[in-house]
C-alpha cells in the first residue's frame, strides 16, 4: 500500500488528470442515461475537438518555453478563409492547397516568433496584436460572407474514415484488428524499456503495479478501439492526431530539440550559458505553433465544409486551458504532450456531457472555469510542496 501511495504522489500531475478524465466521463454517462460513451457520441466526441487538440500541442511547446500565444485562432480562421479562396474560388487541387495554408502558416508564426525572440516585446503583447490583425484580415478576405464548399477530398480529412477489410462484417475489424496490433506494439516498446531500464541499475516499478499498468493500457485501448468499430471504424482525423501525439512525444523525450525547450521554459538565463541558443529556440516554438494553428483551421473549415468570418473564436482559450488543466506549468518549464491531450479531453467530456444533460451555456462556461482555476491552483500547491 505504502509503495502505491509513494508511486501515485511521485506521478500526480501525470496520472492525476487522467484518472479526473476517467471520472468526469463515468459522471455524465450516469446523468445522460448511458448516451456519452455510446459509439456515435464517442466518434462525435472526437471530431469536434479534434483542432482543440492539435492546437493544445502546439500550445504545449509556446508555454513549456514560458510564453503564451493568442493569436492561434485568428490565424486558424485566417488560413481557413484563404484555403477556401484557394480551393473554391480559384478552383486549385486540395493538396497544392493545403501545403501552401501550412506554409503560410509557418510564415506567420516566423513573423510572431521575430517580434517575441529577437525584438524582445512580450509574447502576450505580440499574440493579442497577431490575434487582432488575423480576425480582421479574415473578415477582409472573406467579404463578411461565408465561402462553401470544399471538395469531397478535402472534407474526408476531418469527416472520412479509415475504410475496412472486405467481407462485409457486422463490425469494422480493421479497427479492431489495429486495437490489438497497438496493444502488442505497446507491451513490447514497455517491455524493452524495462529491460533498459534494469541493465542501467535504474529504479523499476514493481512487477505487479508493472503488470496492472500494462492490463489498464492494453483493456482501455482495446475497449476504445471496440467502441469505434461498432460506429464507423477509424475517423481519418484520429490517425492524423496519433501521428501527432507520437512524433512531438518523441521530440520532447528523445531529442536534443525537446531537451533544449524544457530548459529554456525551466530557466532561460541558465540555458543560455550552458549553450542552449535560447533565441533561436523561441522563435521555432512560434513557427511550429503557426503550422499547427494553420492546420487546426484546415481541419476545423474541413469539418463545417465552409469558412466562416467567425470561425476560430475562443480556440486559443480553450487550448491554453487543455495545457494548464494537463498538468503544464504556469511559469514554464514542465508539461508533457499526453498530459495536454488529457487536458483537450477533459474540457471536450465537459463540454459534451453539459451538452447532453441540457446544461445552458451559462453555467457551461462557469463551470470549464472553475475547473481551469483549479487545476493551475492545484499545480502551484504540489510545487510548493515538493519545494
Amino acid at each position: 500500500m505504502e509503495t502505491a501511495l509513494k508511486l501515485f504522489r511521485s506521478n500526480i500531475r501525470q496520472y492525476g488528470m487522467f484518472i479526473a478524465l476517467i471520472l468526469i466521463m463515468l459522471l455524465f454517462q450516469f446523468l445522460s442515461d448511458g448516451i456519452l460513451l455510446k459509439p456515435l457520441n464517442i466518434t462525435n466526441l472526437i471530431l469536434q475537438n479534434s483542432y482543440i487538440l492539435i492546437l493544445a500541442i502546439g500550445m504545449l511547446l509556446v508555454i513549456i518555453t514560458g510564453h503564451i500565444d493568442l493569436s492561434v485562432g485568428s490565424i486558424a480562421a485566417f488560413v481557413g478563409a484563404v484555403s477556401a479562396i484557394m480551393m473554391v474560388k480559384h478552383g486549385m487541387s486540395f493538396p497544392v492547397a493545403m501545403v501552401l495554408s501550412l506554409l503560410f502558416g509557418a510564415i506567420v508564426g516566423a513573423w510572431q516568433g521575430f517580434w517575441v525572440a529577437y525584438v524582445r516585446i512580450p509574447s502576450f503583447i505580440v499574440t493579442l496584436a497577431g490575434m487582432l490583425l488575423f480576425r480582421g484580415l479574415t473578415m477582409l478576405v472573406l467579404d463578411g460572407k461565408s465561402v462553401a464548399p470544399f471538395p469531397e477530398g478535402f472534407r474526408s480529412m476531418s469527416t472520412g474514415f479509415l475504410p475496412d477489410l472486405p467481407g462485409g462484417w457486422d463490425i469494422h475489424l480493421l479497427t479492431v484488428l489495429i486495437g490489438i496490433v497497438l496493444s502488442v506494439l505497446y507491451i513490447f516498446m514497455e517491455w524493452r524499456g524495462r529491460l533498459v531500464q534494469k541493465r542501467y541499475n535504474l529504479e523499476l516499478l514493481p512487477v505487479p503495479f508493472f503488470l496492472i499498468k500494462l492490463a489498464a493500457v492494453v483493456i482501455i485501448t482495446n475497449l476504445f478501439t471496440y467502441v469505434l468499430a461498432s460506429y464507423k471504424g477509424l475517423p481519418n482525423i484520429l490517425i492524423m492526431l496519433f501521428v501527432l501525439v507520437a512524433l512531438y512525444t518523441f521530440v520532447m523525450r528523445k531529442t536534443v530539440m525537446g531537451r533544449h525547450i524544457y530548459a529554456l521554459g525551466g530557466n532561460e538565463k541558465a540555458a543560455r550559458l550552458s549553450g542552449v541558443k535560447t533565441k533561436k529556440m523561441t522563435f521555432w516554438v512560434f513557427v511550429n505553433m503557426g503550422v499547427l494553428a494553420a492546420l487546426a483551421g484546415l481541419v476545423f473549415a474541413a469539418r463545417l465544409n465552409a469558412a466562416t468570418p467567425k470561425a476560430g473564436v475562443n480556440f486559443e482559450l480553450d487550448a491554453i486551458a487543455a495545457v494548464f488543466i494537463g498538468g503544464a506549468s504556469a511559469t514554464g518549464g514542465v508539461g508533457t504532450v499526453i498530459g495536454a491531450i488529457i487536458g483537450g479531453l477533459v474540457m471536450g467530456v465537459m463540454n459534451n456531457g453539459m451538452s447532453l444533460i441540457g446544461l445552458g451555456i451559462d453555467y457551461q462556461q462557469g463551470i470549464k472555469g472553475l475547473v481551469l482555476l483549479l487545476a493551475v491552483a492545484f499545480d502551484l500547491y504540489n510545487k510548493n510542496k515538493s519545494a
